[in-house]
């Protein structure tokens, strides 16, 4: 093939994949926010390193080798078989090859790198952010951006020090059909909010037993652990099931929960953590290697308002037609977000009164804030994206520093509550219907905390206090407060 028939093949094909990502509307690949087309000149294009590249990561490739105006030079990733099947993924996408490193460091010094973004292992996301500000680049970090409350913080700091855009990966808030959910709540259409209620109701299997399996030939696994101690791989698959890992993961709720954490604060307009929190579950239903909780329930107290978060691990009946999605409960009515894109107000009757829907471009805000060098511009600042994965991490401090107790002991702690005793009677009849014998089993009832939300910080407890980071490993280690 001649190269001007490949370059009339790479142009078709992109087209065709561009129009292929508008129609859903996602996102644009070939115009900015307002539908300006993007330039084309090469003084104009954003040079990007993506950090992370097997699973989240890979939308990140996606998203940026699409583009007129961005361009990847580079996909840095510790498993080099798909660092390398990504570099020829890119090249024949944007017609020109990227480099391959497994190391971060090796790219930071590289000055053609505006742009890095990062979808590792959640330990890793706070260390690529700092690492990759400090080096004067824009960064786009996944959820949650934080593996504990303190990076999160951290990351906030070296933004605003080194006056860095740093977007964080909760694409709901580009997304037309969230952002007019959010405004009919906040604009008091379903009266007094009272409770923003997050769903992670999601299928998790078994990810089998503990045991001592082989490290992937290809995987570097000093850099895989990276700021977490190296220890045996105790699962069968290295990769995603480190979610189910405390230290590498966050469960579900700092998974796929955080996207509805975020919406839930979102839509309280919560500018801060809450004063207490607490939480309640435990790996129910099957024995396997993993330690996260697959069903846990978490509170948190913003004085007249609560922001309740379920996890469900199990099969299980939507709530309100939602199963990954957020309810808002009103004195006049409530609003259910059912994805990311689409959701509806209901007056107390249960009748429909308002639609939402409407998708949007995450990555393509970020870049429109890269190039106009304006925080507010962003549609997921930083700090939105410490503050949500900060209430998941503070849910599951509390679960990690609780005791086991008897379901009927538990549900006398709650009497008096209506909303809480609803919520524990759901949780309930829910473990019920997956076989598990209620008036047997024990389930964890957190620690209840209260929190400083100034200094953030515990109150009157070292042993939750601990918990807000992490004993890092030589030389990957998080920089403390005032240190970045």
């Amino acid at each position: 093939m001649s190269s001007l028939s490949r370059r009339k093949f790479l142009e078709d094909s992109m087209l065709a994949a561009a129009a292929a990502v508008a129609a859903s509307g996602v996102n644009n690949a070939w115009a900015d926010e307002a539908g300006t087309p993007q330039s084309k000149s090469p003084n104009e294009r954003l040079g990007v390193a993506c950090v992370g590249v097997r699973g989240q990561g890979k939308s990140h490739l996606g998203a940026y080798s699409s583009r007129k105006d961005t361009e990847v030079l580079y996909v840095c990733d510790v498993d080099e078989a798909v660092g390398r099947e990504r570099v020829k993924e890119v090249a024949a996408r944007q017609g020109r090859e990227p480099k391959y490193v497994a190391d971060l460091r090796q790219l930071l010094d590289d000055k053609s790198v505006d742009i890095i973004t990062t979808a590792t292992p959640n330990h890793w996301h706070a260390l690529v952010a700092i690492w990759a500000i400090q080096s004067g680049k824009d960064v786009y970090v996944e959820k949650p951006v934080s593996h504990n409350v303190s990076e999160g913080r951290r990351i906030v700091d070296a933004a605003r020090k080194y006056n860095r855009i740093c977007q964080t990966g909760t694409q709901c808030r580009s997304m037309k059909g969230s952002i007019d959910a959010i405004d009919y709540v906040r604009a008091g259409k379903i009266g007094t909010l009272n409770i923003a209620r997050g769903l992670c109701y999601k299928k998790r299997d078994s990810i089998g037993p503990k045991g001592d399996y082989p490290i992937p030939a290809s995987v570097n696994y000093d850099l895989w652990s990276g700021p977490a101690p190296v220890k045996p791989l105790t699962r069968e698959r290295l990769h995603y099931d480190w979610h189910w890992m405390w230290d590498y993961g966050n469960g579900d709720l700092g998974n796929q929960g955080i996207h509805q954490m975020d919406l839930a604060r979102w839509g309280l307009g919560a500018k801060k953590l809450s004063t207490e929190v607490v939480s309640y579950g435990g790996r129910l239903g099957y024995e396997d290697a993993g330690e996260t909780a697959n069903t846990q329930v978490i509170v948190h107290d913003y004085g007249d308002q609560q922001l309740v978060f379920e996890v469900r691990g199990l099969p299980t009946e939507p709530l309100r037609d939602a199963k990954v999605g957020v309810i808002f409960e009103g004195s006049d009515g409530f609003v259910v977000l059912t994805d990311y894109t689409a959701g509806a107000a209901f007056d107390l009757k249960g009748n429909k009164v308002a639609e939402f829907k409407g998708g949007g471009d995450h990555h393509g805000n970020f870049l429109k804030a890269v190039r106009s060098r304006k925080i507010e511009d962003l549609n997921a600042d930083i700090l939105e994206g410490h503050l949500s994965s900060a209430l998941c991490h503070m849910g599951n401090i509390s679960y990690r520093l609780g005791s086991r107790a008897a379901m009927k002991d538990i549900e006398m702690r709650l009497a008096g509550n209506d909303d809480a005793v609803d919520t524990f009677e759901r949780f309930t009849d829910h473990l019920k219907s997956n076989g598990v014998d209620t008036d047997k089993q024990q389930i964890t009832y957190g620690r209840e905390l209260h929190f400083d939300i100034d200094d953030e910080r515990f109150v009157n407890d070292s042993q939750a206090d601990a918990m807000l980071t992490r004993e890092y490993r030589a030389p990957f280690i998080v920089p403390a407060a005032g240190r970045v």
